[in-house]
């Protein structure tokens, strides 16, 4: 029985709909293939899942198992696409109802016990299932209140495979994460752990640094160890001008991809500080 799940792969800090086709055959040796041009991490996940629904006393089946993983000319990186494989398997047998599968995007990496491990990328995703026109979007309950600042999209928060069974079986309904946008926004606007006030003296160089952000140049700090330029440079950002909504999202997207976002945080509201090593290649981008 040929069965489809949704899941999303990420590049950059854009996302892209995968569609996870699944068929489960008899006659021959039982076997299981993930095709789709999968990296070792979603090839490994038949092994993850296997263990995890036997946990959960769910069937796996003993018999020919296909995972297609469309657009197949896309790589597909990481190990959050268990759980959409998992809950295309038990579909594709018989052990939960498969007519609103088609309406969410499903994603999150299995622990051998069922658990939910959080996932990256999780803004970026829901921005696309939003633009995409699903209804919703189940995911680990540590990456629900970043995906929930997504409006107009049901957002399912879950700690294990079993949940999500259940919701598809109608045995149980789940409670969608609600996040208001702009009062998160705005509540920890201006909110630094450094701030520029604490400095005392070096008076010469916080009037560099204050023209600096005043006009948005770039500035070099050059001296001996210990003179206070790490110090003074971790201070910048608190008198730079306060993020907008939208640079507030796109700083969020980047902190999201990167797996770098608090599970009790929902949107990066002040600039952030990055301090890249002295010796970096010049091709890394932060």
């Amino acid at each position: 029985m040929l069965v489809k799940t949704f899941g999303s792969a990420v590049y950059g800090i854009e996302a892209i709909t995968i569609t996870m086709e699944v068929n489960i055959s008899g006659g021959g040796k039982p076997f299981y293939l993930i095709v789709g041009l999968p990296d070792n991490a979603v090839r490994e996940s038949m092994q993850r899942i296997e263990a995890a629904l036997q946990t959960n006393n769910f069937r796996m089946p003993r018999q020919k198992i296909i995972v297609n993983m469309a657009p197949a000319d896309i790589r597909k990186e990481g190990s959050a696409y268990d759980l959409p494989i998992a809950i295309g398997i038990l579909a594709s047998s018989g052990q939960v109802e498969n007519e609103d599968l088609d309406k969410y995007i499903i994603m999150g990496e299995l622990s051998l016990d069922g658990g939910l491990q959080p996932i990256k990328g999780a803004l970026p995703i829901a921005i696309q299932a939003r633009k995409e026109g699903y209804k919703g979007f189940i995911l680990p309950k540590q990456n629900a209140r970043e995906a929930a600042i997504v409006n107009d999209l049901e957002v399912y928060g879950v700690e294990s495979i079993s949940e999500v069974a259940d919701f598809f079986n109608g045995k149980t309904q789940l409670t969608a994460e609600v996040v208001n946008t702009r009062e998160e926004f705005y509540k920890s606007l201006t909110s630094y752990d450094s701030d520029f006030s604490e400095v005392r003296g070096q008076e010469n160089i916080k009037r560099a640094l204050e023209i600096a952000a005043a006009g948005g140049h770039n500035v070099i700090l050059i001296g001996p160890p210990g003179a206070g330029k790490t110090m003074l440079a971790r201070r910048l950002p608190s008198i730079l001008p306060p993020l907008s909504l939208h640079e507030s999202l796109e700083t969020t997207k980047i902190h999201s991809v990167a797996g770098k976002l608090a599970a009790a945080d929902a949107l990066v509201t002040t600039r952030p500080f990055r301090s890249p090593h002295h010796t970096i290649s010049d091709f890394v981008v932060f």
